[in-house]
């Protein structure tokens, strides 16, 4: 029979084991505690005037989700080609960001681009035409996707089951902090800003700090040019924290921490 203490020692033992084996790793974002993606929506001019300046200027790359039909797009290529070539990814939001108009709230979607009344085919057709799009721009292969209007299904089937082999991952709406263990590479989750204050952000940092998580911020306005909007004071506070705890989080574009994880997940 074990004696009280070492049945005591033991037991410590064991919960420490179960703890080592639930707690996330503490440094398993590229050597760093935790993870943060900033993502850009629908191809605007304050993309370029004010996001990429300001992501230059900290020496941060970040992800913007492109439209292939925007005509920021065909207007200003070598701008977005240039932002390619100092590492920001531009990832795919569809050639013609289709929508479903049969939901709530959606009378802005139009009959030609609304999702409901698409096929499956036709979706994918146009996702992948809008990757021949973006390779010609920036010549590469691998990149994320990011759901329109964070719509999944056409009639019931998600369409991205298809669309597995040419992403990494796709990029949803649905607010959370996962782990790598807990990321589903079809749906990553993502914090929708509008109208949030710095501290908001800079918040959501710090809970992503403390769990050793990934956190995805998706922004469409950056000081104006969208209907939904962060300051670009509020923008420049969460540049300015990131900053100054760069040796605790790794920011990076939404492709190369998606390739993390799946390394991660097929380990």
């Amino acid at each position: 029979m074990k004696s009280p203490t070492l049945a005591l020692a033991a037991s410590f033992l064991t919960a420490g084991a179960a703890v080592a084996q639930t707690s996330p790793a503490p440094n398993q974002w590229n050597g760093k505690p935790c993870a943060v993606v900033l993502t850009y929506d629908d191809a605007i001019d304050v993309d370029l005037d004010n996001v990429v300046p300001a992501l230059d200027s900290a020496k941060f790359r970040g992800t913007f989700y492109l439209i292939g039909s925007s005509p920021v797009i065909k207007k200003r290529l070598a701008e977005w080609r240039r932002a390619a070539q100092r590492g920001h990814e531009l990832g795919n939001h569809a050639l013609f960001h289709p929508c479903d108009g049969s939901l709530p709230g959606r009378s802005f979607v139009k009959p030609d681009h609304d999702l409901h009344t698409y096929t499956v085919g036709r979706a994918v057709d146009e996702i992948r035409a809008n990757n021949a799009l973006l390779s010609a721009i920036d010549g590469k292969t691998a990149r994320t996707f990011a759901y329109p209007c964070g719509d999944l299904q056409i009639g019931g089937v998600k369409f991205y089951d298809q669309l597995k082999t040419d992403f990494v991952a796709a990029r949803g709406v649905s607010p959370g902090l996962q782990t790598a263990a807990q990321v589903d590479l079809s749906n990553v989750d993502a914090y929708s800003i509008n109208g949030q204050n710095g501290q908001y952000m800079i918040d959501l940092v710090k809970q992503a700090q403390a769990s050793h998580t990934l956190l995805v911020f998706l922004f469409h306005g950056v000081g104006g040019g969208h209907s939904l909007n962060v300051d670009l004071a509020a923008h420049r506070q969460l540049l300015r924290y990131l900053k100054a705890h760069d040796k605790e989080i790794w920011v990076a574009p939404m492709v190369e921490v998606a390739e993390k994880i799946r390394a991660e997940q097929q380990h």
